[in-house]
């Protein structure tokens, strides 16, 4: 099956620099988790707090971060790419990529076990790092990563990585204007969010390469 060329994550020619990124963004999910108590993190968290809590705008983000809305574009992505193009790898990247995503950040939770801001009404759930911004960025990633593989976008191609970066950006910060995390735990869960996503993009590459490689060698 021949796919035309994709621009941010490389067609036939590979970019390098968003797995460099990917790296780089683990380290810092790492930083942020041995540091978090430390006074250097809580003050930033107080002062993202004092700068964005209530503001009504970004708060609305945070329905298309909800887990319910997230898992039912992915499976309406997975039903498009089954009967458009019988692609089962794509489909396979599709359910690790948001599946496997939302099964990691909720099993770091409660192995870290960090409590949520102290307000009223809060979750009992735990706070870092932050669901929203884990699986928003990864849907919405895969989202643009799956349209720039099976169609040519052209310029196009640079408005839907903007839209689904901002749009994650947004969402993460919903989670602060409520009051719903630290935003020590918003940048994390960024952080683990495109390391995940940067990890099944390479994997997913190197199904294809091996398939090439054995059909290649098989003629």
């Amino acid at each position: 099956m021949h796919y035309p060329k994709f621009s941010l994550l490389g067609g036939t020619n590979i970019r390098k620099w968003p797995y460099i990124l990917g790296i780089f963004t683990f380290v810092a999910f790492c930083f942020l988790w041995i540091t978090f108590e430390t006074a250097i993190i809580k003050a930033f968290d107080k002062g993202a707090f004092e700068l964005l809590y209530g503001n009504k705008f970004i708060t609305m983000f945070h329905h298309i971060g909800e887990t319910n809305f997230i898992f039912t574009v992915a499976i309406i992505l997975c039903i498009f790419i089954w009967i458009y193009k019988k692609d089962y790898k794509l489909i396979g990247f599709v359910i690790v990529s948001v599946g496997g995503g939302y099964g990691l950040y909720q099993l770091l939770k409660r192995q870290i076990e960090r409590p949520r801001p102290d307000i009223a009404d809060q979750f009992s759930t735990f706070s870092f790092p932050s669901g929203h911004a884990v699986h928003g960025l990864l849907y919405l990633f895969t989202i643009a990563y799956v349209l720039n593989r099976l169609y040519t976008l052209n310029k196009a191609s640079l408005i839907v990585w903007i839209a689904a970066i901002i749009l994650a950006l947004l969402i993460g910060i919903s989670r602060i204007t409520e009051a719903r995390h630290f935003a020590s735990d918003v940048i994390a869960g960024w952080s683990l969010g495109y390391s995940w996503f940067i990890l099944c993009v390479w994997f997913y590459r190197r199904t294809i390469e091996y398939k090439r490689f054995e059909k290649n060698s098989g003629t």
